[in-house]
């Protein structure tokens, strides 16, 4: 009988030979929820800052893209750790806001806000996928560039809190795309690449990355 999963992807879900199917969370499995330009906007205005959404969106993109650079250059490429998650999230609101004297406490504010469960709402496409997976009896993962607060958000949000493991790119030292983050999931799961799907809406640091590691992909609008 063909699942919803298969009527939605348009494939056979999950693919034959898959023991452990990993969903990336942002973006897949759940969004901000008011989005990131409003939480951003709402901060600012706690700290006397305001900003225009439309600013933060524009300003956002053009900071998130820094980071990736900085991230790129780095040596080794794409490492990554508790301190530098916090950098990188430092210096995204720092440069959204225009390095005004309030970032620092803007920073702090936002941090805290992305940490809690009331911030985030499911998607129902990466709801079903994850119901698929559980259904066809294998294991569920996820795998995220979030850093160490993804384990206390999984525990309280469905459907991450379905999954039987959690990798957060701060624990492991590498961030997507580096083929060391997926090695380290597969070392952990104890599953060669082939026996592994990763879902993911980013088509570079989930489709292209995974694909490049051997694994089976599975892109999500």
């Amino acid at each position: 009988m063909t699942t919803e999963a298969e009527v939605a992807t348009g494939r056979r879900f999950p693919p034959a030979g898959v023991r452990a199917v990993v969903f990336d969370v942002v973006g897949t499995l759940v969004e901000p929820s008011p989005s990131v330009a409003e939480a951003y906007a709402h901060a600012g205005l706690r700290h006397g800052v305001p900003l225009e959404t439309a600013d933060i969106q524009r300003r956002f993109r053009a900071a998130w893209r820094r980071q990736e650079t900085i991230d790129a250059a780095a040596m080794p490429a794409y490492a990554t750790s508790p301190a530098r998650e916090a950098e990188r999230w430092r210096e995204i609101v720092a440069d959204v806001f225009e390095r005004t004297p309030g970032s620092d406490a803007i920073f702090a504010d936002l941090w805290e806000h992305f940490g809690r469960a009331d911030a985030w709402r499911p998607l129902s496409a990466g709801v079903d996928l994850v119901r698929a997976t559980l259904d066809a009896g294998l294991t569920v993962a996820l795998a995220s560039n979030f850093d160490e607060r993804l384990f206390a958000i999984s525990g309280m949000i469905e459907p991450l809190s379905w999954a039987h493991h959690v990798f957060a790119s701060s624990e492991i030292g590498w961030r997507k795309p580096a083929l060391e983050f997926f090695r380290t999931v597969e070392r952990r799961l104890g599953h060669g690449p082939h026996e592994l799907l990763l879902v993911g809406d980013d088509p570079e640091l989930d489709i292209a990355a995974a694909g490049r590691a051997g694994w089976h992909t599975l892109p999500i609008a």
